[in-house]
């Protein structure tokens, strides 16, 4: 079964700061979870839940590492629609943030599975609106950014290419002229 990930960019709320991750979208999982050691490596600011949520994992078993005892409110920004969302906190993660049903079902964005694209053209109206400047760069600008230096990057490596495949053209030209 394939995976789709995207990068996204969380920004957190006390600081404004953001950065880019990658996330899992799996459409099995019934929350949104961070991982417990991504949320402290990255410093983000953690709200103790009144009462613990039990968690299972996908076959049925309880998680080793507890039940859910924290969360975090961050801001996600992912190609131009961004929310304030509370993240359930969880060890033992494999992917450091999974967007589960509840954002899929929100978004209802349109994913091709061969190639892993998604598209966020079906999002309510209210994606983007609670989106505003602060000081600095906020995370959706820090997102474009990434995103137009990894666009500026693929353009490079195909004019890189074609330039290649041109220059090989000119020398086969070349060397029949030669003959």
């Amino acid at each position: 079964m394939r995976e789709v990930t995207v990068k996204i960019g969380l920004e957190r709320l006390d600081t404004q700061e953001g950065i880019t991750v990658e996330v899992l979208l799996d459409s099995e999982a019934t929350g949104l979870v961070m991982s417990s050691e991504f949320a402290r490596k990255q410093g983000f600011k953690l709200k103790k839940l009144e009462m613990p949520m039990q968690v299972r994992n996908v076959d049925e078993s309880f998680n080793k590492e507890g039940p859910i005892e924290n969360t975090v409110e961050v801001n996600v920004y992912y190609k131009g629609h961004v929310e304030r969302m509370e993240i359930d906190v969880i060890g033992g993660q494999k992917w450091s943030v999974i967007l589960g049903m509840p954002w899929l079902a929100r978004h209802n964005p349109e994913i091709n599975w061969k190639t892993g694209e998604v598209n966020m053209t079906r999002c309510p109206e209210e994606c983007g609106k609670q989106w505003r400047p602060v000081q600095g760069k906020s995370g959706w600008e820090k997102q474009k950014e990434e995103e137009a230096k990894e666009e500026a990057g693929k353009r490079r490596e195909e004019k890189k290419k074609k330039k290649k495949q041109k220059k090989g053209k000119t020398v086969e030209v070349r060397k029949v002229a030669e003959e």
